[in-house]
């Protein structure tokens, strides 16, 4: 049916920049019909796919429909449908970028707390879970940084989660509570990204914290001053720096997740 992709991890480790090369990647071998949805509140998965700020800011973010979501869901305090009717979305409230692929934005969801089932949130799982129909559709969602939106069922039925990491113990201990989470969710394809790794000490480090907190590690990608520039010109990685070994790790990754789908 597809593959629906969630990245995940705290902000600052580089999960935007993940999100964004692989959903370009994907978007690239032109089999795959690719939808990149940016439900982080920095709303930043623009800059990373390689689409300009003027053009991202034409598209509405879904949370700010309020009468469309209360016309498919119901209203806030009262009766409301959990599985709105949302398959139009996708093609009223996206742009389209580099290689074909298409952009929504969720924006920021008003919630009454962890697990709420106010209509908005109601909304947007319904939206999530409904995306990926055909078997060349590929959704890459860049998710909110930490662990709350996870209590709202944001990442439920995602066929695969990745967690972003950096060397540090509180970004293990970090990813080892999304794992969690995500396995109450039902995910069962959850692994570890690290990021950010400067050289052989700091790969022990993520392989052996990986393998001691029992978190799968999927790929690393190594540190890269110039990721940094690409994100100083607004310019997305894949397009700025195509041949450098974190983009090459990306490519490994994105192979990787095809093999797991395929098995």
């Amino acid at each position: 049916m597809g593959i629906k992709i969630s990245v995940a991890g705290k902000g600052g480790v580089g999960k935007t920049t993940l999100a964004g090369t692989l959903a370009r990647l994907f978007a690239k071998d032109k089999k795959y019909n690719v939808l990149a949805i940016d439900t982080d509140p920095a709303l930043n998965l623009f800059s990373a796919l390689g689409i300009s700020k003027e053009e991202f800011e034409k598209i509405e973010a879904i949370s700010e429909q309020s009468k469309l979501i209360e016309e498919r869901a119901g209203k806030p305090g009262g009766v409301f449908k959990v599985n709105p009717k949302v398959s139009d979305i996708p093609e009223k409230f996206s742009i389209t970028g580099p290689d074909g692929l298409k952009l929504i934005k969720i924006g920021t969801i008003d919630k009454a707390g962890t697990g709420c089932l106010c209509p908005s949130n109601a909304f947007i799982r319904a939206l999530l879970f409904h995306l990926v129909l055909n078997p060349n559709d590929v959704v890459v969602i860049d998710m909110e940084a930490g662990i709350e939106h996870l209590g709202r069922g944001v990442a439920q039925n995602v066929d695969i989660m990745l967690i972003v990491v950096e060397p540090g113990s509180r970004s293990f201990q970090l990813a080892k509570k999304i794992q969690k989470l995500g396995n109450d969710l039902g995910v069962k394809k959850i692994y570890v990204v690290a990021n950010k790794i400067g050289g052989a000490e700091e790969e022990k480090f993520v392989k052996e914290a990986s393998s001691e907190m029992g978190l799968e590690l999927l790929g690393i990608m190594p540190l890269d001053r110039k990721l940094v520039e690409a994100d100083l010109k607004g310019i997305a990685p894949i397009d700025y720096i195509p041949d450098s070994k974190p983009m090459q790790a990306v490519k490994e990754i994105k192979s990787k997740i095809l093999n797991i789908v395929a098995n």
